[in-house]
């Protein structure tokens, strides 16, 4: 990703690409006692399998055997979240690659009862911990679960509700919180993960556009930020799967994309069969200049769907998409039009997705000489997603045929 702009979202997506599960048991760090329970290691093998409900059903559990704990509300605020954005297909990295995520008009088909369950469970466990706090400043696991019920919330009302500037103030108030768990107990590495991001994703952002936001004075370091999240994604407990991903994703901004690589491969090789792995590698192949063989890799993916219960849940437009960057990468313009037009009527694909995707293959046709085949595609977007960036540029290819530039 060479955005710059782009950051502020990704700080949420960044928190939110695996969960908080991982096994590692690192001497010397401490962590919430609740995380080594048996039946949180249960939810979370479902839920790094991308099995949403059943990862829910266990936190769900979980939350009832711990009530007013907001360690446990935290757990269940983070499933369910993952969940719904899994659903709309915002877990797409490719999405925020470009400014247009920050500057767009964009559609999203949020889910009233969803939305109210989410910030339910955020109130919640902010007011849990807040109980704590009050009568113990030094409660480092109250402390932790704020700051990560926060970061959560902040996800969801920037990723889905493109709430930046208020999602932007809770993401300080969560490393706030991971901070001061730092300051009480150092040895609380997974309090790194928060505090981490932050610093490396302001160290990133522009000043023009901390300007905008309103946090002009706001500072941070990327190499203090990635400092952190190396540290976490070598002793985290809990932390460490997101810590390495979060590497991942800041080594692709920087174009470092076979660093990117080597670090989702142990990703994949710790989780085989969950699919956003498998699919982030095909993305930095991609992204790597590496056509064919990321064209080789979607397919494979594919491929593997159709084996009987290897992916819990796979969201197939995303990997007919990126094929069709692929593809089109490749000057296969007749093939991208067609990943993508499968990517655009999966079912239940999510409604941003469906109008990237009718634009592309749209272009892809115009670029093949198509140019009917290209008008249907043009008119699909505006059909689909009237008052929507992606329809002002349909409406533009519909008068001025797709050239490339």
């Amino acid at each position: 990703m060479r955005s710059t702009a782009g950051w502020l979202c990704r700080v949420c997506l960044v928190l939110l690409l695996v969960g908080i599960g991982s096994s590692a048991r690192a001497a010397g760090v401490h962590t919430n006692g609740l995380n080594r329970e048996p039946l949180v290691h249960e939810a979370y093998e479902h839920f790094y399998n991308l099995d949403y409900p059943g990862a829910v059903e266990r936190f769900e559990l979980f939350h009832q055997q711990h009530p007013k704990d907001p360690q446990a509300t935290a757990l269940l605020l983070n499933a369910v979240i993952f969940e719904e954005l899994y659903r709309l297909d915002l877990l797409d990295t490719t999405f925020y690659a470009a400014d247009g995520f920050l500057s767009g008009k964009h559609a999203t088909e949020e889910d009233p009862k969803t939305r109210e369950r989410i910030f339910a469970l955020a109130d919640e466990a902010v007011r849990e911990a807040d109980w704590r706090v009050e009568r113990n400043s030094r409660d480092v696991d109250a402390h932790y679960a704020r700051g990560w019920a926060r970061s959560l919330r902040c996800a969801y009302m920037a990723m889905v509700e493109r709430g930046f500037s208020p999602g932007f103030r809770l993401a300080m108030k969560a490393r706030d919180d991971e901070t001061r768990v730092l300051q009480l107990d150092p040895d609380y590495v997974d309090a790194k993960l928060v505090v981490g991001v932050y610093e490396y994703v302001v160290g990133a952002l522009p000043w023009p556009f901390k300007l905008l936001i309103g946090f002009a004075g706001v500072t941070g370091s990327k190499s203090r930020g990635m400092e952190l999240l190396r540290d976490d994604g070598a002793r985290g407990v809990t932390t460490s799967v997101e810590a390495r991903t979060v590497i991942a994703l800041f080594l692709r901004r920087e174009g470092k994309y076979k660093e990117a690589i080597q670090v989702v491969r142990g990703l994949e090789s710790q989780y085989p069969h969950n699919y956003l792995f498998r699919l982030e590698e095909a993305n930095l192949r991609k992204d790597n200049g590496e056509g064919m063989v990321a064209v080789a890799a979607y397919r494979e993916i594919l491929a593997d769907n159709a084996r009987p219960g290897y992916f819990a849940q796979a969201r197939l437009e995303l990997a007919d998409f990126g094929l069709g960057d692929a593809l089109r990468g490749q000057r296969h313009y007749a093939e991208a039009a067609q990943a993508y037009e499968h990517a655009a009527t999966a079912p239940g694909v999510g409604v941003e997705l469906r109008l990237r995707s009718w634009l592309a293959a749209g272009e892809c046709h115009d670029l093949n000489g198509e140019r009917q085949h290209a008008i249907i595609d043009y008119q699909a977007v505006i059909a689909a997603g009237l008052n929507t960036s992606r329809a002002d540029t349909a409406r533009r290819h519909l008068k001025t045929p797709y050239q490339g530039n």
